[in-house]
């Protein structure tokens, strides 16, 4: 009988994978994108990214928004959507990167379609694919930019640091990246404020670190969090401190172009999208591949050459989210 049965979930599985490659080789497949959310402007430009390669590959694309990184049973109920509605293929922005529940949702989808990483880390063995950069890399690029500027035995520099939530999965790697980055130097962190990734949650910890340290030298931030900075330093002819972002948006562009933020380390979240449907019709093909792929890290200094060429998504853009 056990031998029957695990004949019967081969024979399955092979089906659901023929009718998928059937489907890839016909351009008429259907992708589902699950992402925190867009009220965060780099997911816009990675939602642009993959708006275009839908559209160069002949994919339908079906965009949800999970509601933030708190929005756990959310996602875990938008990946059952997704295959309900019978998505070939699955781009997961993971509000978490180790929740059970989550990776039991994961388990589940991947047993009848594709479930692929997008931009944020997740620690599923079921996935057909990852899809980013390694956040570690982008807090160590910040970390060691200010460690070049304020090298061991200078004088010492306070550092106030906002980020997103503390189980989300690229927060805490950049975190970690920026602390190893910083090791050694005369710069250092004495106020860290953590919540979702929308600009008021983010304004509000740049508010509470600002009051809590007036003395700071620099803020590093989100890229909500340095957008929040930025209006707030607009309106005081008091002391601000120097502003870094630990990832791109078209605000912190613009501060870069204007020299409010001075660096940013670029991982060019276009691309990522592009790739991410790359990677959905391999997957849909049976091409498994779990080594994480993306972009190189830049790190952009303003007043550079790259500051005001960097691809993000075009002014006005709407995403069509279901």
């Amino acid at each position: 009988m056990a031998i029957a049965i695990a004949a019967l979930c081969v024979v399955v599985a092979g089906v659901l994978l023929s009718s998928q490659q059937a489907r890839a080789q016909s351009g008429a497949a259907k992708i589902c994108v699950v992402v925190p959310h867009f009220k965060d402007e780099y997911w816009l430009s990675v939602g642009f990214g993959l708006q275009q390669e839908a559209a160069a590959t002949g994919a339908e694309l079906l965009f949800y928004e999970s509601g933030g990184y708190h929005a756990l049973q959310r996602q875990v109920s938008l990946l059952k959507a997704c295959v309900a509605k019978g998505a070939d293929a699955i781009l997961l922005g993971a509000v978490s990167a180790d929740a059970p529940d989550l990776l039991a949702a994961v388990k589940t989808a991947s047993a009848s379609v594709p479930v692929l990483a997008l931009v944020n880390e997740l620690h599923a063995p079921d996935l057909a694919a990852s899809i980013g950069v390694d956040w570690r890399d982008m807090g160590r690029a910040v970390g060691q930019f200010l460690a070049n500027r304020h090298p061991a035995g200078t004088a010492p520099v306070r550092v106030g640091f906002v980020t997103g939530p503390e189980d989300s999965g690229w927060s805490p790697l950049l975190e970690g990246g920026l602390r190893d980055g910083l090791r050694g130097a005369s710069a250092m962190i004495v106020v860290t404020r953590r919540a979702d990734t929308g600009l008021r949650e983010q304004l509000r910890e740049v508010e509470a670190v600002l009051t809590a340290e007036p003395d700071l030298d620099y803020l590093i931030g989100s890229a909500p969090a340095i957008e929040g900075a930025m209006g707030l330093g607009a309106r005081t002819d008091a002391h601000f401190p120097q502003m870094i972002a630990t990832y791109i948006s078209h605000s912190v562009r613009r501060g870069l172009q204007s020299g409010k933020v001075i660096a940013v380390p670029f991982d060019d979240p276009v691309s990522q999208g592009r790739l991410g449907i790359r990677a959905a019709w391999q997957s849909m093909q049976g091409q498994i591949s779990p080594a994480m792929k993306g972009p190189q890290i830049i790190l952009i200094e303003s007043g550079g050459p790259d500051a005001a060429h960097l691809p993000l998504s075009p002014a006005g853009l709407v995403l069509k989210i279901e």
